[in-house]
């Protein structure tokens, strides 16, 4: 055992300077007495006053600057009795006592470490032990990592021992670690009732005794419960309120070691679609189980899961119809250069021709992707959702079977929605042919259309669960055999089909989730095998913002398509993609036009300084490496000044449609394109600027 010796302590340098100047500041507030004399009453009573006040400032810093070493008898005998290093602290972290084990591994340091990292968690520790709490902390002794264990030991004194890293191993004597062990393995009595938390809780409780759970007898159950499981009489097992399936996989998970406290997901018995949480705790023969309803969580996460996973097929889906945009607008454009040399009866006539069709057939198949994808360029208007199924009605039943037999229902009072007719129509298309051919095997059938305007509560019942304000309604339903449940997750995903090889592309049902998704909307499916499908569209109604101004002129008739595609003036051609860029300026260049070419937005500023004044018109690609198409306008706009401006791309005219605000003379061409319309469009946008 081994005290702290008074005689290695160091004074500390500045409680040293503070007695200095304290002897300093009384040795000047006694001076002006000394020199007036001590004869008066009130100087000598001064100078009693400093002498005394000087007196208790130098007992006061002595204690201050002295760390005295408390040997205590029983700390001394408790610390004896451990062979790790140990010591008693004080709050501050002196030292009061350490024993050989500690000195050795510490050195002769009279304090805990005062700085790093080592002291913020030593510190920390003893404030945890003021707390009456163990406080732990990481030191290093001796080269190594040892973890330091703080814990009360009196007034103000604190016992500090060093064990190895993490071990947590305690080095006690052999009658205190028969102490630990004891309590340790000592069971807590069975419960005899429910406490009044799990009693009054909003989640299902239940006391069960027995030895297996599931085969418990309920002694006691909260009211949750029959809320909840639909069960819970006294004796009655509690195995009964879970479903078979749900309750054998519980019990393999209770049987493995490894299960620990996590909570068991079970289905319910009244209703397996209902999911639940439960929580079990066994107590000498006795269980107290606790079952939690999470089956709105858990429909939550499936939604977020599928939107999830939606969102990133449609990025990709984006991303590959945008590079295939380009490939289709450069065999497009070779074709218009290679057709004017196999006129029809040259034996490449015919080739050339199967070329362009298979092109048009691929052009939309990467049309339904970017619908997917919700990056279709749209021309949003304002529908009346009856004329419009109604006029597309003669056009759906010449795609249906004559065994197949087409109703529709119009409700009342049916809304105006703001959507791109085209688009909606391919999506109703496609929900008619899809039940049509859901059907077939059925050797006939009955498919309904159903328009309606729904009311929040209504459309919220009928799938749309985060709907807000009126809804227009647009369903498709069928008596067929319905979608299998195991499929029901996947029928949106692209290229996902049950018909046969060479029957279905699977991209119908994505094209309508992409087409309601742009339009804002929202989609639902319900369904029951051999009860058939419904496909429910909800669309926000649109409401007329009411004007005070006087109703607009009518707009000026679109300008007629140019039939002499040729012109002349200068042009800056820009798009990253050679392919589409040399053979677009060669055809342009057949028709009149002087084309300057660059292949990046940089390039592109550099030409358009060089001639400032002098373009007549900008194309440009809107996705470019580096600068981006509407990057490009903002900084060559002092360079163009009013000339017109063209962006073609693959993508949605919404997709940067925000970042040319304020800009004016933009046009927007959707790719793939050939060069007869790129022709016309270039002809348009000079005639408007001349």
């Amino acid at each position: 055992m081994a005290e702290l010796p008074p005689k290695t302590r160091k004074v500390d340098p500045f409680i040293a300077l503070a007695v200095l100047f304290f002897l300093l500041a009384v040795g000047f507030a006694g001076a002006p007495v000394l020199n007036a004399g001590p004869e008066t009453i009130a100087s000598m009573l001064l100078l009693v006053g400093l002498a005394g006040v000087c007196g208790i400032g130098l007992f006061v810093l002595r204690g201050a600057a002295e760390t005295p070493a408390e040997s205590e008898a029983g700390a001394q005998a408790f610390l004896s009795a451990l062979d790790e290093p140990a010591a008693v602290a004080a709050p501050d972290g002196r030292l009061l006592t350490v024993n050989p084990a500690w000195r050795e591994a510490m050195g002769p340091g009279p304090r805990l470490p005062k700085s790093g990292a080592a002291a913020a968690s030593l510190f920390g520790a003893l404030a945890a032990a003021r707390r009456g709490e163990q406080g732990r902390a990481g030191v290093k002794a001796g080269g190594q990592e040892r973890e330091a264990l703080v814990s009360p030991l009196g007034p103000r004194r604190f016992l500090v021992r060093l064990t190895g890293r993490g071990s947590g191993a305690l080095a006690l004597p052999s009658s205190a670690m028969e102490v630990l062990n004891a309590v340790a393995g000592a069971k807590s009595p069975p419960p005899k009732v429910l406490d009044a938390f799990a009693a009054a809780s909003p989640f299902g409780a239940a006391l069960l005794e027995g030895e297996d759970p599931f085969e418990a007898r309920i002694i006691e159950a909260n009211p949750a419960l029959a809320a909840v499981a639909h069960g819970g009489e006294v004796g009655q097992a509690f195995g009964d309120l879970i479903e078979p399936t749900s309750r054998v996989d519980a019990a393999m998970r209770i049987a493995d070691a490894r299960h620990g406290h996590a909570p068991l997901e079970v289905r319910l018995a009244h209703d397996p679609s209902r999911i639940a949480h439960l929580y079990l705790s066994q107590s000498v023969g006795r269980w107290v189980a606790y079952l939690v309803d999470v089956s709105e969580q858990k429909q939550i996460e499936l939604q977020l899961s599928q939107s999830q996973k939606m969102q990133a097929i449609g990025q990709l889906a984006g991303g590959v119809a945008h590079d295939f945009n380009n490939l289709l607008t450069a065999i497009l454009m070779q074709l218009d250069v290679l057709a004017p040399r196999h006129p029809v009866g040259d034996p490449s006539y015919e080739g050339l021709n199967e070329i362009k069709q298979t092109s048009m057939r691929a052009a939309d198949l990467v049309r339904k992707l970017l619908a997917f994808s919700r990056k279709q360029t749209v021309q949003r208007e304002i529908l009346d959702v009856g004329e419009m199924i109604s006029e597309s009605e003669v056009l759906l039943r010449r795609l249906l079977y004559e065994d197949v037999k087409l109703t529709t229902d119009y409700g009342r009072n049916l809304p105006h929605v703001r959507a791109d007719r085209g688009q909606l129509d391919t999506a109703v298309m496609n929900l008619v042919v899809n039940a049509r051919d859901a059907i077939r095997s059925h050797g006939g059938g009955v498919i309904r259309i159903r328009t309606a305007r729904l009311t929040q509560e209504e459309a919220r019942s009928l799938g749309y669960p985060t709907a807000i304000g009126d809804q227009a309604l647009v369903e498709v339903s069928d008596d067929g055999p319905g979608i299998a449940p195991e499929v029901m997750d996947k029928i949106f995903d692209p290229f996902f089909t049950t018909k046969p090889v060479g029957e279905g592309t699977g991209l119908g049902l994505a094209t309508v989730y992409g087409i309601v998704k742009q339009s804002d909307g929202w989609i639902a499916v319900a369904s029951k095998p051999g009860e058939g499908a419904a496909f429910r569209i909800f669309l926000p109604v649109h409401m007329a913002p009411v004007s005070l101004q006087p109703a607009a002129e009518p707009a000026a008739p679109k300008p007629p398509k140019a039939r002499d595609l040729s012109g002349a003036g200068r042009i800056l051609f820009v798009e990253d993609e050679d392919a589409v860029r040399g053979v677009a300026a060669k055809l342009l260049r057949a028709r009149g036009y002087e084309v300057i070419e660059a292949a990046s937005g940089e390039e592109a500023l550099e030409y358009a300084e060089a001639h400032a004044g002098q373009i007549d018109l900008m194309i440009s690609d809107v996705v470019m490496p580096g600068m981006q198409g509407p990057d490009l306008l903002k900084q060559a706009r002092q360079y163009l000044g009013a000339a017109p401006v063209m962006f073609i791309s693959g993508y949605a005219e919404s997709e940067f449609s925000d970042l040319l605000e304020g800009e004016r003379n933009v046009s927007f061409l959707p790719k793939p394109i050939d060069i007869k319309t790129l022709a016309e469009r270039v002809k348009q946008e000079l005639q408007k600027a001349a």
